[in-house]
């Protein structure tokens, strides 16, 4: 594949005509209920590039929320997929399985925390797949309550909008939602100061005296939280609460979809603490843009379901299912831990040094290609502002956090050295504007 080039990025105002136009159909074609962080519509897309219908070609740092990791497309995910779709694109695992199927579970079995027997099963999205983590723990342990944490985003479905910390746009209305869900306390460094150990027990101190250990199914955390804000705990936090699951027969499930296959540096943001989930929810980057989600965990929990309580017509389509072996080759290939690692050296680096010139910018944080800066004011106007400075230019940054608050970057891990600097010069000039 060529790489496109990028002199002469835009060559329209930001939405240009064609996407205007578009975006007039679309009123009058999809739910308004339906969102876009930037309306300009995409032809075509390269390795950090994408290139609407107008002929503008954006600097892409959000790859699509952390799905297009390994390119857009990544040649090994086109190949697979167009090889898989001339033999066959569906028969439904559940009636006549295949090997692809297979070949993705054993991938999970060995990259996901933990040396110790595993089993997985696919689904379609991210929110799927949390669900289905919590019936395994209910299934399980024969306990109802399910612990979250604040700033915690586990999807849009009615159990996982339960889970889930923010009411808008999530939640707001929708109710009622999934009982015996409980949200207690986590380590947000920032803001409450504490370190890894007191952060834990007074989540902890929570569960015991809100829920009780006997009562509880699960706790379902990200290891670094997304949408709440791209929140790295204080060290010694994910270890703690693992450990006391572990002692009160209480699953602890990690839901990896956003910080999961490299995108943090390691394979699993629970690498970075030596963290061992019971179980582990993937999405979003494992096929590289088709859609793929799975549940992996250890061998007794998963086979304690019976036959028939697991699965779903689409789960670990075939076609999908070639894309994550695409994607996952590609993964080794180009070493795209080491890839992250990198981006989070340069990116951190250079707003680092934009902070110490600016009073707006509390924190910059995050771990491999997954990095943020949060405003001092806990309100949506700064981080509004500079995203819509980016866009602009030509540069796609996303907002997030509780407070809506903070900017979030997530670049393709193959993103070139020169477009990544490129698209920091844009974030920085807007930062400082």
């Amino acid at each position: 594949m060529t790489r496109l080039l990028p002199r002469n990025r835009l060559v329209t105002a930001i939405p240009g005509p064609r996407s205007l136009a578009l975006q007039a159909r679309r009123e009058d074609a999809v739910a308004a209920g339906v969102g876009s962080t930037l309306p300009v519509y995409v032809e075509s897309a390269d390795d950090g590039l994408l290139v609407d219908v107008d002929g503008n070609r954006l600097i892409d740092l959000g790859s699509g929320i952390a799905v297009t990791g390994v390119g857009n497309p990544a040649p090994a995910v086109a190949e697979a997929v167009h090889a898989q779709i001339d033999r066959f694109s569906h028969t439904c695992f559940t009636v006549t399985p295949y090997e692809s199927y297979l070949e993705v579970c054993e991938e999970l079995n060995a990259l996901t925390p933990g040396g110790h027997e595993k089993r997985s099963v696919l689904f379609n999205s991210g929110a799927e797949a949390v669900e289905n983590a919590v019936k395994i723990a209910r299934h399980v342990t024969g306990r109802q309550a399910v612990v979250v944490v604040d700033h915690g985003y586990h999807g849009r479905t009615n159990l996982t909008m339960a889970l889930t910390a923010k009411n808008m746009p999530y939640k707001h209305r929708f109710g009622p939602f999934a009982p015996e869900v409980y949200r207690v306390p986590t380590s947000y460094p920032l803001h409450d100061g504490l370190a890894g150990a007191e952060a834990a027990a007074r989540t902890i101190s929570a569960i015991e005296k809100q829920v009780g250990a006997g009562n509880t199914a699960a706790v379902v955390i990200e290891p670094v939280q997304g949408e709440g804000g791209f929140i790295v705990p204080a060290e010694g936090f994910l270890p703690a609460v693992a450990r006391w699951c572990r002692e009160r027969g209480v699953l602890f499930v990690a839901d990896e979809i956003q910080t999961g296959f490299c995108r943090t540096g390691a394979w699993f943001a629970s690498d970075h603490e030596g963290v061992v989930p019971d179980l582990v929810t993937t999405a979003k980057g494992v096929a590289g843009g088709l859609p793929l989600a799975a549940v992996t965990g250890r061998a007794e929990i998963m086979d304690a379901v019976h036959v028939g309580g697991l699965g779903g017509t689409y789960g670990g389509n075939p076609v999908a299912c070639a894309a994550a072996l695409g994607a996952i080759r590609t993964m080794r290939e180009r070493d795209l831990n080491a890839a992250a690692r990198r981006i989070e050296a340069t990116v951190l680096g250079r707003l680092k040094a934009v902070a110490e010139k600016t009073d707006l910018i509390a924190d910059v944080r995050g771990r491999g290609a997954m990095l943020a800066i949060e405003f001092t004011e806990r309100t949506p106007d700064v981080a509004a502002r500079v995203a819509k400075a980016c866009h602009e230019q030509g540069v796609v940054v996303l907002t997030c956090g509780t407070y809506g608050n903070v900017i979030r970057l997530l670049p393709p891990l193959v993103i070139p050295d020169d477009l990544l600097t490129e698209g920091l010069d844009v974030l920085e000039g807007a930062l400082l504007a």
